[in-house]
This record gives structure tokens, sequence and C-alpha cells, in this order.
């Protein structure tokens, strides 16, 4: 557990492949306000991970050793998803089925990870019910999830322009909260 002083490794992944993705978008909002000792890793090959099967397990392709130990690596997560069908993309849930899974002689790399979820969307719903699936997934798999504030953007691409949420605006004050109470799992 670092320390208030030490730098925080957080994992961050966008559930959506878009190039322009609003999630995307997100994940760099949240690092340019986010505490001075985080420090990001994004994750950029989430479309590059096989489908989950457990016939390919052991070993496990190299996408999946790689997506392992950098979450292993890191202090927290940070997910911002985008709803499809009033869920999760599929590539975030085959991306978190292969981190449930046991990797030969190493512990379960979301047992007791801290994360954040965060989402944006174009409708007025925001993601709601993609981030309640999340929720429930992640209770699943034992990791330790912010509770609140929650952080649904809705009308995302009117909010996330060209220079971003504005860091004095309301929307980016939730955002730092949410990154706050990370924090405060981190170091718990």
């Amino acid at each position: 557990m670092p320390t208030q002083d030490a730098t925080s490794t957080i994992f961050a992944i966008s559930g959506s492949l878009r190039r322009a993705s609003l999630n995307t978008r997100l994940i760099d909002e949240a690092a340019k306000l986010a505490p001075d000792a985080f420090q990001f890793d994004i994750y950029e090959s989430l479309g590059n991970l096989p489908h989950f099967n457990e016939d390919h397990e052991f070993p496990a392709p190299p996408e999946v050793d790689d997506l392992r130990r950098r979450v292993r690596a890191a202090d927290a997560l940070l997910i911002a998803t985008p709803e499809y069908n009033a869920s999760v993309p599929g590539v975030l849930k085959n991306a978190i089925d292969w981190l449930s899974r046991p990797a030969e002689g190493q512990p379960l790399p979301l047992t007791a990870k801290p994360v954040a979820i965060i989402g944006a969307s174009m409708g007025p719903l925001g993601t709601v019910r993609a981030q309640l699936s999340l929720r429930q997934i992640l209770q699943k798999v034992d990791a330790a999830v912010v509770r609140q504030p929650e952080f649904i953007l809705a009308a995302a691409h009117t909010q996330l322009e060209a220079e971003g949420l504005g860091p004095d605006s309301a929307t980016a004050a939730v955002l730092r909260s949410v990154l706050e109470q990370l924090q405060i799992l981190i170091e718990a």
C-alpha cells in the first residue's frame, strides 16, 4: 500500500473500441483532474484480447499475461464503460473474465483491488445500467469498488468538447471526488 507521498499507479481501461470514444476521452479527463500522486497506465489493447476460452487458459495467451501483469502491478483500476444494450460491452466483460481466472502460481488480479467506475454516453441516462451491471460483476470477483459518488456523464458529446470538462465545472468536481475516493481505497 502506498503512503500519502507515494505515487499510485492507476490502470485505466476504456470499455469502448471506437477511435473517437467518449469513454476514452473521459479517461484522459480523469488523468488531467487526478491527484498528483496518480500515475496512469492506460490500456489500449482491449480489442486484442482473445475471447475467453477455458481450452486456452494454460498457458494463457501473451495478451492475457500482459493484462494480468499490468493489473497486478497497479494500485487501482479506473474503468470507463459505455452502455451497450443496457449492460457492459462484451470486450470489457471478456477482459474481466480473463482476470477472474487463476494464472499458474499467481493470485487473482482483481481480488481486493480498488476500482472506480465512470462512464460517458450520448444518451440522457448515461451509463446507469452498464455501471450497475459492472458493479455486480466486480463484486463477484471480489474487487473493492468505490461506492460513492457515482459518475455518470449523460450527453457527454456536449460536455467533452475540444477543451474537455473544464477544471472548475461541477462535472469535473464529481470526477475529482471519485478519484479522491479511489485514493482512499488505495491507502486503506
